[in-house]
């Protein structure tokens, strides 16, 4: 997947937008595609910005379409931090259309990403397998601290460029952001050093940057970004009780009947995650106490 990141070649227009509506007295105008990234813009940019999201709380991103709404107000919008979901690649090339002004600005630049993790079989065996089914990108780089912290880096960049009147205000909120990531980041890695190198069972494949982060290992009930059949099930439900797997955690989006099936075949418990959090430091120190205290 390419990254697509307009700064100096839309810097003219964007300015033009920004200094339009800053000489208005009105904020800019950004779509983000899910929460966790407006919490980062307004960390950033505080009231300078009006920050609107794609996918609203309890929609999966996986299977999320824009609104005819929300349609209707990206062809006024400025600015669009994108992230690398699904639904990016199916919709912003007809917003872009749409509102050719639209300042497209791609997170993931400067991130290197992994491949998505997946299962695949071999016989009655299930094998973990980083080169996904699918051969996708794993899209969830919000989830590990120091990664938004480059994302928060490059929304900083792009705030500072079209609007470099208000830029100490930009350069001095990130840097009290990355103190905060930082301190994040230490206190997960005290929490989770106790349960390095363990094997944690998911539903949907969304905590990999997290767990290549803290030394865990993310194993997903998911096939081939599909809910397993039958046969499926039987494989994942002997692998837990192989691992000892008494945990099995699930994303707030996701249906949680598999994950029930195979916690009352090994006798474990099912604990919700929740990887769109809008408070999201504090999610992610919940979800690091959730998995210290459900791998041991």
């Amino acid at each position: 997947m390419r990254r697509v990141i307009f700064l100096f070649a839309a810097l003219a227009v964007g300015f033009a937008l920004f200094s339009g509506g800053a000489a208005a007295g009105k904020p800019l105008s950004v779509f983000v595609s899910i929460l966790p990234q407006k919490y980062f813009v307004e960390r950033i940019a505080g009231s300078r910005v009006q920050v609107s999201v794609m996918v609203q709380p309890g929609v999966s991103p996986e299977t999320y379409e824009p609104s005819p709404k929300q349609i209707a107000q990206l062809a006024e919008a400025q600015v669009y931090f994108r992230i690398g979901m699904p639904f990016e690649d199916a919709w912003l090339e007809k917003i872009q259309r749409s509102n050719p002004q639209l300042l497209m600005v791609d997170t993931r630049d400067g991130i290197e990403l992994r491949p998505i993790d997946g299962y695949h079989r071999h016989g009655e065996e299930l094998a973990r397998d980083l080169d996904s089914d699918e051969g996708l990108m794993d899209p969830h780089i919000w989830l590990s601290p120091m990664l938004v912290k480059r994302q928060a880096k490059t929304i900083c960049n792009t705030l500072m460029l079209l609007d470099p009147a208000n830029k100490e205000e930009y350069e001095e909120n990130y840097r009290l952001f990355a103190e905060d990531l930082e301190a994040v980041d230490e206190q997960i890695r005290s929490l989770l050093k106790d349960v390095q190198g363990k094997k944690f069972l998911v539903f949907h494949p969304a905590w990999g940057y997290f767990a290549d982060e803290y030394g865990l290992v993310q194993v997903p009930i998911e096939v081939e970004g599909k809910e397993p059949n039958a046969r499926e099930l039987t494989q994942i439900i002997g692998f837990a009780r192989r691992e000892g797997i008494k945990t099995i955690f699930v994303d707030t989006q996701s249906n949680i009947k598999p994950a029930e099936t195979v916690a009352r075949a090994v006798q474990a418990r099912v604990v919700q995650l929740d990887p769109l959090a809008e408070d999201y430091l504090n999610s992610l120190i919940a979800t690091a106490e959730a998995i210290a205290a459900g791998v041991r």
